[in-house]
């Protein structure tokens, strides 16, 4: 008796099916978002931003000598030469770190070594092809002083 009053109408059956595929449906977006790989710019990313309000005083601080300060990119010679202005080398320590956006693997920290010149050039071959970030950060004289500049290594 009960088989005969739903034989007519196909609610019931349409509203199971829709719970089905509905569960189904949710069931199968949450494995495919705990699969999927959420990487940050950094491992560090949170102590990053809250060292923020130092980055932008470095900043500030390398603003006038900018006009003596350069990073380039020779894709003939392969190099990324960073020019920095004169400085007693004795007084100088920093880093150069070659910051990859699209993957952290491949970031890259050099040591700062400038020349008699007060110029570094760092081998460029073994970088892949695409946009990097080259930051150097140094401190001479008890001040803290940084900059960046995108370039793009052509293979």
């Amino acid at each position: 008796m009960l088989k005969n009053q739903f034989a007519g109408n196909p609610w019931p059956a349409g509203l199971f099916l829709f719970f089905v595929v509905f569960v189904v449906y949710i069931v199968g977006f949450v494995i495919f978002a705990s699969r999927q790989h959420m990487e940050l710019v950094r491992a560090d990313y949170y102590d990053q931003e809250i060292r923020f309000q130092q980055q932008i005083d470095r900043e500030r601080r390398t603003a006038p000598i900018m006009a003596h300060a350069a990073i380039d990119y020779d894709r003939a010679r392969q190099s990324i030469t960073v020019s920095l202005p004169s400085v007693k080398t004795n007084d100088l320590a920093g880093e150069i770190s070659l910051y990859r956006p699209s993957d952290s693997e491949l970031d890259r920290d050099v040591a700062l070594a400038l020349d008699a010149a007060g110029r570094q050039a760092i081998d460029s071959r073994a970088l892949r092809a695409g946009l990097w970030r080259v930051r150097v950060a140094w401190k001479a004289g008890g001040q803290d002083y940084f900059f960046e500049k995108p370039i793009i290594i052509r293979s």
